[in-house]
């Protein structure tokens, strides 16, 4: 698909995914990227998201929008985090098909996958088994937004497909110190730390825990080569490859801050999935691959911090 004369909304253009694919899509020569802030369209407003579908009438739809957050905020919001991302997945892709959007790519997350997974994770994994109970909430309401999709792919034609990221991280990240995901965690943790002299910084867990993460301009090109397919599968990883274990993580964020102290981690907190490592195969069968390798991102990415946080524009 030739992207440059398409009428293109991405939902969640604030997010960090979001903000990615419009860089990502300016960089490739897209001259009419819609967006609408959370104040002028309630994506959980079924009527509002309706309309502006029928008002606007884009040509191609990307769903980035959604209620994120780590272990703590999961597990503490469950039901916010089911009715808010279902209500984002339902309002968003049945009003692009009554408006008669061409294309429609739904952004999910590789919790979609049982807990217990053979590692790596194949797409056919997806309801072999019982999801991480932590951030079960979210995961169902991802599959039902990827299944949606696949559904009216199959009964009406359209083309409608999903992509399933693994961890990201990367500019325009959510900083929160409980309710945000680990790399940022870490990476708030280590620099306040660092700021404040502290002698050590305790983590979650065991720091065994192995996952796979990736840049997000690295998903913003996938995204933006997923769509020029002219058959995409109906879900598709994308991954790196490769993980790294918790405590190998914090090594490197406490390199790339500068932090002097010592790491401990308090084993009476859980872990988590014990490992989750996507098989990513069958996107790099299409001709895609990252380009930017966690050491580089993890320093790209404090640097990234540090500018927000100068500029006041830091997401906490």
């Amino acid at each position: 698909m030739e992207l440059r004369s398409k009428r293109i909304f991405i939902a969640g253009h604030r997010g960090m995914v979001g903000s990615a694919l419009v860089r990502c899509l300016e960089r490739h020569g897209a001259l009419q990227v819609l967006t609408r802030a959370r104040r002028d369209l309630d994506l959980c407003d079924g009527a509002a998201v309706d309309a502006f579908f029928q008002r606007e009438r884009p040509e191609v739809a990307v769903i980035a929008a959604a209620r994120v957050g780590g272990i703590h905020a999961n597990n503490t919001y469950p039901a916010e985090f089911l009715h808010e991302n279902l209500a984002i997945a339902l309002n968003c892709i049945h009003a692009a098909f009554r408006a008669g959007v061409g294309r429609v790519l739904f952004l999910g997350s590789s919790c979609i996958y049982p807990k217990l997974a053979p590692q790596p994770i194949t797409e056919d994994a997806l309801l072999t088994g019982p999801l991480e109970p932590t951030n079960e909430a979210y995961a169902i309401a991802k599959i039902a937004g990827l299944k949606l999709c696949q559904y009216y792919r199959r009964q009406h034609g359209v083309l409608f497909h999903s992509a399933m990221p693994t961890n990201l991280y990367g500019p325009g990240d959510f900083y929160h110190p409980t309710h945000s995901h680990v790399l940022p965690a870490l990476l708030r943790r280590f620099h306040e730390a660092r700021e404040n002299r502290l002698p050590e910084v305790v983590l979650w867990g065991t720091g065994n825990p192995r996952r796979e993460f990736l840049h997000v301009d690295d998903l913003a090109e996938a995204c933006v080569h997923l769509l020029g397919l002219a058959d995409p599968p109906d879900w598709v990883n994308v991954g790196t490859g490769s993980d790294v274990t918790i405590r190998d993580l914090a090594g490197m964020v406490k390199e790339a801050t500068g932090f002097q102290g010592s790491l401990a981690f308090d084993v009476s907190k859980p872990d988590g999935t014990p490992r989750k490592w996507l098989d990513v195969s069958r996107i790099l069968a299409t001709g895609w691959k990252p380009r930017i390798a966690l050491p580089e991102g993890v320093v790209r990415t404090y640097a990234d911090f540090l500018a927000e946080k100068a500029a006041g524009t830091l997401r906490e």
